[in-house]
């Protein structure tokens, strides 16, 4: 009886340490024998093209035993009024070039509300910089408005991400361009971020004004440092009068503190 129920015990043992993760869960997928990357992309219900994009794979795109292949978890967004190409690749902060391929789109095709689009996760290439790695001194930013803040940066990955620092102030107060640039976005984002501005400083480094009253540049302007882009507001999801802030290198958020002048 003893002898049976310890073979019970390495029987059931054995059978779990063999079975894989439930198909959809894997994040690291380990090649079996006979397995092809087709068959994976079905079982793990990712798209085989971001598979092959994860993993950096070249024609004719074989897999091996014993390979370990990065599974891209993804999202779904469906479209609503008011969404952009540019304000859906600003949300996920997934380049839009990388959702048109996910979903068998032309980069340029028009969107309609109630279409539903899958979100991959994008693995940075190698050649990125890290998204922390400081600016270059010439390249440092000033804070756009003075103000305490009202929540801090966290980064993404944590169930409460943050993008961005809140800083209160005023409603109407001037905010400012952190930097030179040109302005990429100049309008109203219908989910999150009310009136924004975003900003591009060259070399992948963008930074953001969300939650304004008002806007005052336009799309294509070039602003020069401390020029006013925006008045403070109370638009999108702020929770008072108040600036959302973002700094974002090579698409990807990051903490905006560390790459600013002191106040």
């Amino acid at each position: 009886m003893r002898r049976a129920g310890l073979l019970a015990v390495m029987a059931l043992m054995l059978t779990a340490a063999g079975d894989p993760p439930p198909p959809g869960e894997e994040d690291i997928h380990v090649v079996a024998t006979g397995e092809t990357l087709a068959g994976i992309a079905n079982r793990e219900q990712v798209p085989r093209i971001l598979i092959i994009e994860a993993n950096r794979l070249k024609s004719p795109y074989t897999v091996r035993v014993g390979q370990r292949l990065k599974i891209p978890r993804t999202r779904h967004h469906t479209v609503a009024a008011g969404d952009t190409r540019f304000t859906i690749s600003y949300l996920y902060a997934v380049p839009w070039q990388s959702i048109a391929v996910a979903n068998g789109m032309a980069p340029g095709t028009a969107l309609k509300p109630g279409q539903r689009l899958l979100i991959p996760t994008v693995i940075a290439p190698a050649a990125d910089p890290a998204p922390d790695s400081p600016a270059p001194a010439a390249a440092r930013f000033a804070w756009p408005v003075a103000g305490p803040i009202r929540r801090g940066f966290t980064a993404r990955g944590k169930e409460d991400y943050h993008d961005g620092i809140d800083i209160t102030a005023p409603e109407g107060t001037a905010v400012r361009a952190s930097a030179g640039g040109k302005v990429l976005f100049a309008a109203r984002e219908p989910r999150q971020f009310g009136n924004l501005v975003v900003v591009d400083h060259g070399d992948g480094w963008h930074t953001a004004y969300a939650f304004l009253s008002r806007v005052t540049v336009k799309e294509g302007d070039d602003v020069s440092p401390g020029e006013r882009v925006g008045l403070v507001g109370h638009t999108g999801l702020a929770r008072g009068s108040e600036l959302h802030f973002e700094l974002r290198r090579a698409q990807r958020p990051v903490n905006p503190a560390p790459h600013m002048r002191p106040r």
